[in-house]
């Protein structure tokens, strides 16, 4: 977009520097409400004035005129009871021609009202010392103009002498100077009005009288702007004098010097008020005969303040644009926008966003001027304007782009319509932007949307109506700007099914720890009557979502858990279905008390006065709820009585001391949250130390020390000193090369082993080892060890990186735990449990021993170790992986002695949903097949469990909802999957979810893609010619190809039936031709029964038939069975030709349904059916190329017309004639058109279970066929050929058919007429989009059944034009004379003469 921003057309500096404010007006007196503008234009503005939201008409008024500078004047003010026109609400317009409109904020005229005293000053008496208050109460109005005086005298107030905003005073701490007569007046507001007078007597205090402290006066609620002050009221009367504090909130209020005073009596008084002081105030009172106390709220309020103001914009017609205007204030302002002085009204074109924002959309030139954001609350109102000026296009520096070309929609749905067009004829430049005009059918508004990236050809048109007819047109920009239009396009958007609108005012409100009551509203749009609403909810802990159906406006969820967040929304259903969703609300259902305690408590005796517990909290699911706490019973030996000590929500252990002397203590723990206790642990036990042990000396020497050298480290095990009465705190190892002062590390004194690490191989070393406690290291014990050399053949790898973990048991060592098991319980917990031998057969624990348990995945990357204590002997291991095997093992401690580990056990932990996507997710094209693409992937990171299957959810709209998505499922084995009949030039979104045994993980990252077309030469289908004829292309080298094949055709089938006569002459008698009938395939795993040993190839009879070139036109079989199965290795795989077949109904059907006497064409094109995949099994071996016979289906779609397509044959599989009696393979094939292959393994054939739909009847326009016993390779058997009596059938699943018996009539070679290419009137094959390739079935007329194949004649690497022949069949007699030879021959001259004509013809 070229923006012609220059100083031709500025914005234009425009507002206000004074606007009118609230007026108090004195009926009769005069009143001015002060407006001026600033402006740079030549012309000043022009200043108009509105009252209540109505220009007023002044030209004639003599008591209101406006002033030069603006400003409304009034000469007298006039206010009565039934007549007030100067009250009221004024806004002042300041407007340049030409230019545009501002109005300034509102201000409130108000008139005061005559005075009147609902409550005037009475004759009273008041206590030396105490408080009272003389009344005056008047209009609220009136107050500020309300004064005292005492003896006819000025009244000077004082924090003792308060006046309260009522109008009232109050005299505290009386004493004998404030007697006299009161009264209050009013002035200043037209006419003085004063009150009656009030007697103040004073009287002496009391002498022992005692009386309550009572409220003379209390504090009502108030409402006051931010800065103001306030005074809360509070006189409170009583002997002794009460005294008087106040609270804000549950504090007590300080005073504090100019911003907080107490007055005299109690009153509270707050200057500069700000948002912080809005709250509850408490004033109490109490003396030593009671307390007493009131309440006020005092609330202050924020008059609007602009966070954003509106921006001027520059704009094309045809633009959206957005004003944004962000406010602020306390109670929240409302906003309205105003455009010229005039309020915007939504429309469909002018629409406030995003609370307080404004949108226009499709801008036309009337749409300039001056937009103003107005907003208002209780504490006031404000106002900020902004320009918009619209631009004309920039003239062009160049020559512009020439109309988009072919606009079309692409895609229409109810509420979008993707377009897309093609570059224009004249571009004028490589970079295009461009962009599309649309408007709506009756309106004047065209709105515009550009594309989002230079050359991008296609643009989404959203938020469109449903069922609506729009007008687009397309415009493409260079660099020297905006060009030519192209033609309007007029499409409608489809109409939206009359399904509900979403329910309002969803509320969820949860009732107990395990409810939640819900309610909504009918929704807006119900198109028609709602029949029930369905009420979905999700645990969010879960992501499960579940649904129940109520027809009612509310409904009590029960059942759901404890202090748990549930998502909710309901979606309402009439007679066309489910309508719309709302949006989610979120709730967590009310704490409870824990319902489970906490878990593996342990106690640990640190000393003979204190024991250290420690524990896990309740399981996720029992806690129900914030842990607050811990609390701790305990008591000595079998006492009831208990001692109890609690602890923070955190903290997860406590060091009970002060405790007796070897004295046995019973533990137990329970958690609390703000509902209560929960159930407490079993008790445990554990005995402090009848002494504790010294420290007043270093420790002993350890009793040992041991060196385990390896390759790069040194594996130190040892026991502890001997006297065990000396506190050991750990062990300090000091190593070094031939000093063992280089390292010192430091480990726990329970540790028994360590690994040096990292050391020089071959190397000598010297070990240190001391005990240490508080008082410091204790006596060394030394020990040298020399490392492994590097190719140390003895040392083992596994120790190398595993090195034992086993320590060197202490001179009385304990019996390890024994029968450890591990029982899995969920996904990420494990329970052990274990035995002791060292304890009593009830195995109950009545020492302080404690038990340590060990584990650690399978996982070789990960040999981290974790453990744990426990005084009992289960343990629940919680936090691992779900579906990992762990392995455990337990040791036991007691006192200073400590056991091997145990033996190890193992447990699985259960799967869980995947909690993650599956990731590299990737999408191509398929080759040479742009509609279909591959998406590929890789299983997520944590599966955890095994993956069952994933779907792949795609579409064109990355942000339509889950269920809007396409979905394809896909088995779990695999991590391809192919996706068909896209629409190109349309950007796709995948997204891909993997699936365990227990659920769905989450879905991926979305990825786009988009088809294209390729404009590769072999994926293009061939045109038909100008005159019909078929073939690959319609130049002259594609000509020359059909005549020379042709030609090549014709005359080897003549040599080959030259040969074929000749042969046939010298053919034995019937019992010889029967007895060599026989079909093997090239590899010899086809053998007849009766002669499994003869591997030598078949017999393959030439029956002299009249061979016609005819067009084909036959669909193919509407829906093939296409199976894999392994060609037969023996001869009972083939069962002979006539075994059984008359008394096996079903072999009968079978064969009846292949020959097709009495069948009708029920077949279908290929293009309606999907993920049907024929494949040509071709095998591979090293044989030379040889001539091949090899069947193919023909393609076929709906547009009546023949293309035969060039393929190469994928197998150099050999095929043989083989004559009967001649010891010589002769090769022999015929002409057919050939399709793409499928190479496949050499072990597998296509076979075609026969289809429950009768093949056609023959037509004599409709026939081809190569002689009937002329067989294809067994392996390259073609899927849904033909079998008749002639042909043996050699599909796995078939039996052959008997050979055909000889006859005695008719003259083979009668006829070979070979006629022109088929004329444009027939109908001609394209290949289908999709690679199913189905075979064009044939029958032939009941008298004469034969055989209808396609085959082609080729050697690896070449190809040849595909030919159809018509073979009628004609049984072969017993000779042949001279004479008939002869006739044939002329025969064929005959033939030659047709051939010629062919190659010659224009």
């Amino acid at each position: 977009m070229n923006y012609r921003i220059n100083a031709s057309q500025p914005f234009s500096p425009f507002w206000f520097t004074v606007e009118p404010q609230d007026t108090l007006a004195i009926r009769g007196n005069a009143a001015l409400l002060n407006c001026s503008a600033h402006s740079d234009a030549a012309t000043p503005a022009r200043i108009e004035w509105k009252k209540d939201g109505t220009f007023m008409s002044l030209v004639s008024d003599e008591r209101r005129r406006i002033l030069p500078d603006g400003s409304l004047f009034f000469t007298h003010v006039v206010h009565s009871k039934h007549n007030k026109p100067d009250e009221g609400t004024y806004q002042c317009v300041a407007t340049i021609d030409n230019l545009g409109s501002i109005s300034s904020h509102t201000a409130r005229l108000s008139v005061a009202g005559m005075p009147r005293f609902t409550s005037q000053p009475a004759p009273t008496s008041v206590h030396l010392g105490d408080s009272q208050v003389m009344a005056c109460e008047i209009n609220s109005d009136l107050v500020p103009f309300t004064r005292w005086e005492k003896d006819r005298q000025p009244l000077e107030l004082s924090t003792r002498l308060v006046q309260l905003p009522s109008g009232a005073l109050v005299i505290s701490n009386a004493s004998e100077a404030d007697a006299g007569l009161y009264r209050c007046l009013v002035e200043n507001v037209g006419s003085s009005k004063s009150s009656d007078e009030g007697q103040l007597q004073i009287l002496p205090a009391p002498i022992g009288v005692i009386s309550d402290a009572v409220f003379l006066v209390q504090p009502g609620p108030v409402t006051k702007v931010v800065g103001t002050s306030v005074l809360l009221p509070c006189v409170v009367t009583g002997y002794p004098a009460p005294h008087v504090r106040w609270m804000f909130g549950d504090k007590l209020l300080e005073e504090s010097e100019g911003r907080v005073e107490i007055l005299g009596g109690g009153s509270l008084q707050i200057f500069n008020l700000t948002e912080e002081d809005a709250g509850t105030y408490t004033c109490v009172a109490d003396n030593s005969n009671a307390t007493i106390e009131t309440q006020t709220q005092l609330t202050v309020q924020v008059p609007p303040r602009f966070v954003k103001r509106p921006e001027n914009i520059y704009a094309h017609e045809s633009m959206d644009i957005v004003f944004e205007c962000e406010v602020s204030g306390s109670p929240a302002p409302t906003v309205k926008w105003v455009k010229n002085g005039d309020a915007v009204i939504p429309s469909d074109y002018f629409k406030i966003i995003k609370e307080h924002n404004l949108q226009v959309l499709g801008l036309v030139k009337s749409d300039e001027g001056f937009y103003q954001c107005l907003a208002e609350n209780d504490a006031g109102n404000i106002q900020s304007s902004a320009q918009l000026i619209i631009l004309d296009h920039a003239s062009p520096a160049g020559p512009t782009p020439s109309a988009p070309r072919d606009v079309v929609a692409s895609l229409v749905s109810t509420r979008f319509i993707k377009l897309t067009w093609r570059q224009p004829a004249e571009p004028h430049g490589d970079e295009l932007t461009y962009s599309v005009f649309y408007s709506q059918e009756g309106t004047s508004r065209e709105r515009v949307v550009n594309t989002s990236r230079p050359g991008e050809m296609q643009v989404t048109i959203q938020n469109l109506m449903p069922d609506s007819k729009y007008r687009f047109r397309v415009v493409a920009h260079n660099s020297n700007g905006q060009g030519e239009s192209s033609a309007a396009l007029k499409v409608a958007t489809q109409a939206e099914v009359q399904v509900p609108g979403p329910a309002p005012n969803l509320q969820a409100v949860p009732n107990t720890p395990t409810s939640v009551f819900l309610s909504w509203d009918k929704p807006v749009t119900g198109n028609g009557e709602i029949l029930t609403y369905k009420l979905y909810y999700t645990d969010k802990s879960v992501g499960n979502e579940q649904d129940v159906d109520t027809d009612s406006l509310s409904y009590t969820l029960t059942g759901l858990k404890k202090n748990t967040e549930y998502s909710f929304r309901v979606v309402a259903n009439n007679k066309h279905g489910p309508g719309v969703s709302t949006d989610d609300i979120v709730v967590r259902t009310l704490s409870d008390v824990p319902s489970g305690p906490p878990q593996n408590l342990t106690l640990e005796v640190q000393n003979s006065k204190s024991i250290l517990l420690r524990w896990q909290p309740p399981p996720l699911n029992s806690q129900n709820g914030e842990i607050t706490g811990y609390k701790i019973r305990y008591r000595k030996g079998s006492r009831r009585s208990e001692a109890a000590e609690t602890t923070g929500g955190t903290q997860l252990n406590k060091l009970i001391d002060g405790l007796e002397r070897g004295t046995e203590y019973s533990f137990r723990v329970s958690a609390m949250t703000v509902n209560g206790t929960g159930p407490a642990t079993e008790w445990i036990t554990a005995e402090t130390f009848e002494s504790d042990l010294d420290e007043s000396r270093v420790p002993d020497q350890p009793s040992s020390l041991h060196v385990r050298p390896l390759v790069n480290s040194i594996v130190v095990s040892w026991t502890p000193p001997e006297n065990q009465d000396i506190v050991v705190r750990g062990y300090t190892i000091g190593y070094g090369l031939g000093s063992p002062h280089a390292q010192t590390i430091k480990v726990d004194y329970k540790q028994r082993y360590y690994t040096i690490e990292n050391l020089d191989h071959s190397s000598h070393y010297v070990i240190t080892l001391k005990a240490f406690n508080n008082v410091g290291e204790g006596i060394p014990v030394y020990e040298s060890a020399i490392t492994r050399p590097q190719s140390d053949p003895d040392v083992d790898l596994y120790e190398l990186f595993h090195p034992p973990y086993t320590p060197v048991p202490d001179p009385s060592p304990m019996m390890p735990p024994v029968g450890v098991q591990a029982s899995v319980l969920s996904h990420d917990t494990i329970k052990v449990t274990w035995a002791d031998n060292s304890l009593p057969k009830n195995q109950k624990i009545t020492d302080n021993r404690y038990y340590t348990v060990r584990w650690k995945t399978n996982i070789p990357a990960n040999t981290k170790v974790k453990m744990a204590n426990t005084t009992s002997l289960s343990h629940m291991v919680i936090g691992l992986k779900p579906n990992t095997l762990y392995e455990f093992s337990v040791m036991v401690t007691k006192g200073r002695r400590t056991s091997t580990w145990s033996m190890t056990a193992q447990g699985t932990t259960f799967e869980t949903i995947p909690s993650s996507a599956p990731k590299d997710v990737t999408v191509v094209s398929k080759e040479n097949k742009p509609r279909t693409i591959i998406v590929n992937w890789q299983p997520p990171s944590e599966a955890n469990g095994k993956i069952t299957g994933y779907i792949i959810y795609y579409s064109t709209d990355v942000n339509a909802e889950v269920h809007d998505w396409v979905i394809e499922p896909v088995v779990g084995n695999r991590l391809t999957h192919q996706i068909q009949e896209l629409t190109l030039d349309t950007t796709y979104y995948f997204k891909i979810q993997a699936r365990n045994s227990k659920g769905m993980g989450p879905m991926s990252e979305a990825v786009h893609f988009r088809p294209v077309i390729y404009a590769s030469p072999s994926n293009v289908p061939p045109k038909p010619g100008p005159s019909g004829k078929s073939g690959v292309g319609s130049n002259s080298e594609n000509h020359i190809l059909v005549i020379v094949i042709i030609i090549s055709v014709g005359a080897f089938t003549i040599i080959v039936v030259v040969v074929g006569a000749f042969l046939c002459t010298r053919r034995t008698t019937s019992h010889q031709k029967k007895k060599r009938a026989a079909s093997k395939s090239s590899n010899g795993s086809h053998k007849y029964k009766g002669n499994s040993k003869d591997l030598k190839p078949p017999d393959l009879w030439i029956h002299h038939e009249r061979l016609e070139l005819k067009p084909m036109d036959k669909s193919p079989d509407p829906n093939p069975v296409m199976t894999e199965t392994p060609i037969p290795r023996t001869s009972q795989d083939i069962t002979p030709a006539d075994s059984g077949l008359e008394s096996n109904p079903h072999l009968q059907q079978r064969r009846n349904s292949y020959r097709g006497h009495e069948s009708e064409d029920n077949m279908s094109t290929l293009a309606g059916r999907r993920g049907m995949r024929p494949k040509m099994m071709m095998p591979f071996d090293a044989q030379p190329p040889q001539p091949v016979i090899s069947a193919h289906p023909i393609h076929s779609l709906d547009n009546h017309h023949h293309h035969y397509h060039m393929g190469s044959l994928a197998s150099p599989t050999r095929s043989y004639l083989y004559h009967q009696g001649s010891g010589h393979l002769r090769p022999h094939a015929c002409a057919t058109p050939i399709s793409h292959l499928d190479r496949v393994d050499s072990t597998e054939s296509v076979r075609n279970t026969p289809n429950s739909d009768p093949l056609p009847p023959a037509t004599a326009s409709s026939q081809a066929s190569c002689p009937s016993e002329i067989m294809a390779d067994l392996e390259s058997s073609y899927h849904g050929s033909t079998t008749t009596e002639e042909e043996p059938s050699y599909s796995s699943n078939l039996p052959p058919h008997r050979s055909a018996h000889p006859h005695t009539h008719a003259h083979p070679l009668k006829s070979f007429a070979v006629p022109a290419i088929p004329p444009s009137s027939h109908p001609t094959y394209e290949s289908p989009a999709l690679p199913s390739t189905p075979l064009l079935a044939q029958t032939g007329p009941p008298t004469h059944p034969h055989v209808v194949k396609t085959a082609s004649i080729g050697t690896l690497g070449r190809t040849r034009t595909p030919m159809a022949v018509t073979v009628n069949p004609v049984p072969l007699p017993q000779s042949y004379e001279p004479d008939e030879l002869t006739e044939e021959m002329a025969h064929l001259e005959g033939l030659m003469k047709d051939l010629n004509a062919i190659t010659t013809a224009p």
